[in-house]
């Protein structure tokens, strides 16, 4: 089993953040990612809805065997882990809690936003985490519902995002949070706009990033990390639209020379 690839699900290109720190962290991990981004975004979407499609994204890697699966991204997280998590045999992982604990720990004047999708936003599962851990915290958190699509469509560089990103985050500035979790692993794209607008005095906590530590540590507590080789590892990638669109942004984003993603249906 230990040599069983760790299965990644998003619901388009945003875990591939998640992928980029797996292959820093844990290089002798063969990986099998799937996007959803025909059916992307997730976040306005109703919960029964998000919840049937990461159930289908889920079907889909069981069918591959892994060892362990990581949900990449924070709305499926939110509507679905729990339930996921007690219906498979094998660890599930997903991206909020090793944000939350993140944050506490940089976090010096106790004062934290978040931002995410409608849906992450709505389930408030951040803040909910947060102040279970530390009642005293300040949590406010917003959503970014036109952040996902610069990113699913490769604008994320564009003087369009810098616009919408100074936009939208405007009412965050009034706050005086001194850290920021990107709740949303589409995020992490933006860090640059993000992280100017907001400036250097805010710490910006990357979940799914976070989330790589305890993939790290599960695959040692259950003994299925893979063992060091001089074989390349063969990582699959699988999408739901357009291969060539992924395989573009997968290249500007992963340390990889070739993904040749396959388009599925689910």
């Amino acid at each position: 089993m230990n040599e069983e690839a760790i299965g990644f699900i998003d619901s388009g290109v945003g875990g591939l953040t998640v992928v980029k720190e797996a292959l820093k962290q844990l290089p002798n991990e063969r990986i099998i990612y799937l996007g959803d981004t025909a059916r992307c975004p997730y976040g306005p979407r109703p919960v029964e809805q998000i919840i049937e499609f990461t159930w289908e994204m889920t079907s889909f890697l069981m069918k591959k065997n892994i060892k362990m699966l990581v949900i990449a991204c924070n709305t499926a997280t939110a509507a679905a882990l729990d339930r996921i998590k007690s219906s498979l045999a094998i660890p599930v992982v997903g991206v909020i809690l090793p944000g939350v604990r993140a944050s506490l720990k940089r976090t010096e004047n106790n004062r934290i936003g978040v931002i995410g999708t409608v849906g992450t936003v709505n389930s408030h599962s951040y803040s909910k985490g947060i102040l279970t851990k530390a009642p005293k915290t300040f949590v406010t958190e917003l959503a970014c519902p036109k952040f996902v699509p610069i990113v699913e469509s490769s604008e994320y560089n564009s003087p369009l995002a810098k616009m919408v990103v100074a936009e939208t985050l405007k009412s965050l500035k009034r706050e005086k949070i001194d850290t920021l979790i990107l709740g949303c692993t589409h995020y992490p794209l933006l860090r640059p706009l993000i992280q100017n607008y907001m400036g250097s005095q805010v710490t910006l906590v990357d979940s799914g990033a976070e989330t790589v530590g305890e993939v790290s540590m599960l695959l040692d507590y259950f003994n299925i990390a893979a063992q060091a080789s001089e074989k390349m590892k063969e990582h699959e990638f699988y999408t739901t639209a357009s291969p060539k669109m992924f395989d573009d942004i997968a290249l500007d984003w992963l340390p990889l020379k070739k993904i040749a993603a396959k388009k599925v249906t689910l």
